[in-house]
């Protein structure tokens, strides 16, 4: 089984740029779908985007478009959330998921296997 395992949390600045990355400890990514999910103080986990390894497509949380970008770094075997123009509404602990959810359904955390152990984000403004 692949154990998903992020990095690249901190503290920044509004308006600075954040790169989270997600890599695959025990296995590939190979056939899976790789979601960003993240969870502020006092609310519920909420899906930001997901990335489709075999053949590179993208979804997106309509929130964050256009400042989020998801992509691959195969020299890693990683995933990585690349976050443009921090907002203090960004402060959350991001989570990264993997598993094989419906086309119509990568936005439902029930629908994803394994799950890293997710990484602070803390907007300082």
């Amino acid at each position: 089984q692949v154990q998903p395992v992020e990095s690249g949390g901190g503290l920044v600045q509004v308006g600075d740029s954040l790169r989270l990355s997600c890599a695959a400890s025990g296995g590939t990514f190979a056939t899976y779908l790789i979601a960003w999910f993240r969870q502020a103080p006092g609310k519920e986990r909420e899906f930001v985007a997901a990335f489709l390894w075999n053949i590179s497509t993208t979804y997106y949380e309509d929130s964050v478009k256009g400042r989020f970008t998801v992509s691959r770094d195969n020299a890693m075997n990683s995933v990585v959330l690349q976050v443009n123009s921090v907002k203090p509404e960004d402060t959350a602990v991001y989570y990264c998921a993997v598993g094989r959810p419906p086309w119509s359904r990568w936005s439902n955390a029930r629908l994803y296997d394994y799950w890293g152990q997710g990484t602070q984000v803390t907007v300082s403004s």
